[in-house]
C-alpha cells in the first residue's frame, strides 16, 4: 500500500495502457484520477475492484493549449486536495508517407502527445512550488512521469509527427528535471516498447511489420499493457527519489539489440 493517502492522476486513462496503470496504482492503495475524453466506466471499475478510490475528469487533451491543461489541473485540485504524481499517458498516432502527411494530422499529434504533457507539468509543477509543497510532510516529493516510446530514441516509418512528439517528451522530461529537481520534484519518463494496443493494431495486422518486429525483441512478444504499469509505479513511488531526467526502456530487450 505505497500509495495509501496518496492521489495520482493518469491522463489516457479510458482503455489499454492507461487503465493498466490506474490499476496497478489502485492496488498499491492509491485515489486515481482518470482523465479521459471517453467513458471512464469501466477504469473506475477496474480501480475499485483493485481496493483504490477513483475520480472521472472528462476532458479533451488534444486541443493542446495551456488554457485547457491548466483548467484540468485547477478542477483536479478542487475535486482531490492534491496531486502527488501525474502520470502523463494520452497519445494519438497518426501513420502516412512524410510527403504525403498532412498538417491537420501533424497539429493533432503534437497537440496531444507533446503540447498537452508540458502544460499540465507546468501547472501542476507550479501548484506544487507555490502552495503543495509547503502543506505537503516533510520530504515528500512531487512525481511527474512521461510515456515516451522506443521513437524517442529512433525515427520510426511513416509517423513523422509521432517520432518528433516522442523525442520532444525525452526533451522535456531531460529539461524540467533539470530546472525542478532542487524543488523535490521527479521528472521522469518510460519509453514502451511494442505494446499490445489500439495504437499498434494496424502493425500487428500486418503480417510482413508483425514478423519484422517480432524478430527484432528478444522477448519474443509484443508487450502487454500491465507491462508498463509497473515502471510507472516505481517511478512514481519513493524508491526512485534520486532518479531525475531519466528515460527507462521496457521494450522487451529491442533497444539492446
Amino acid at each position: 500500500m505505497k500509495f495509501k493517502n496518496k492521489v495520482v492522476v493518469v491522463t489516457g486513462a479510458s482503455r489499454g495502457i492507461g487503465q493498466a496503470i490506474c490499476a496497478a496504482f489502485a492496488r498499491e492503495g492509491a485515489t486515481v484520477v482518470g482523465v479521459a475524453r471517453s467513458d471512464l466506466a469501466e477504469t473506475g471499475a477496474a480501480v475499485q475492484a483493485a481496493g483504490g478510490s477513483f475520480i472521472a475528469h472528462n476532458a479533451d487533451l488534444g486541443t493542446g493549449t495551456q488554457k485547457e491543461s491548466h483548467s484540468v489541473i485547477a478542477e483536479i485540485l478542487a475535486k482531490a486536495g492534491k496531486i502527488d504524481a501525474l502520470v502523463n499517458n494520452a497519445g494519438i498516432i497518426r501513420r502516412a508517407p512524410a510527403k504525403d502527411f498532412s498538417e491537420a494530422d501533424w497539429n493533432a499529434v503534437i497537440a496531444t502527445n507533446l503540447n498537452s504533457p508540458f502544460f499540465l507539468m507546468q501547472a501542476v509543477g507550479k501548484w506544487w512550488i507555490e502552495t503543495g509543497r509547503a502543506k505537503a510532510p516533510e520530504g515528500a516529493r512531487l512525481k511527474l512521469v512521461n510515456i515516451a516510446s522506443l521513437l524517442s530514441f529512433q525515427g520510426g516509418i511513416t509517423v513523422p509527427a509521432y517520432a518528433a512528439s516522442k523525442h520532444g517528451i525525452a526533451g522535456v522530461t531531460k529539461a524540467l528535471s533539470n530546472e525542478w529537481a532542487k524543488e523535490r520534484i521527479n521528472v521522469n519518463a518510460i519509453a514502451p516498447g511494442y505494446i499490445a494496443t489500439e495504437n499498434t493494431k494496424a502493425l500487428r495486422e500486418d503480417p510482413v511489420r508483425n514478423k519484422a518486429i517480432l524478430d527484432r525483441i528478444p522477448e519474443g512478444r509484443w508487450g502487454a499493457a500491465a507491462d508498463i504499469a509497473g515502471g510507472c509505479v516505481f517511478l512514481a513511488g519513493g524508491d526512485s527519489d534520486y532518479l531525475n531526467g531519466a528515460v527507462l526502456n521496457i521494450d522487451g530487450g529491442w533497444l539492446g539489440r
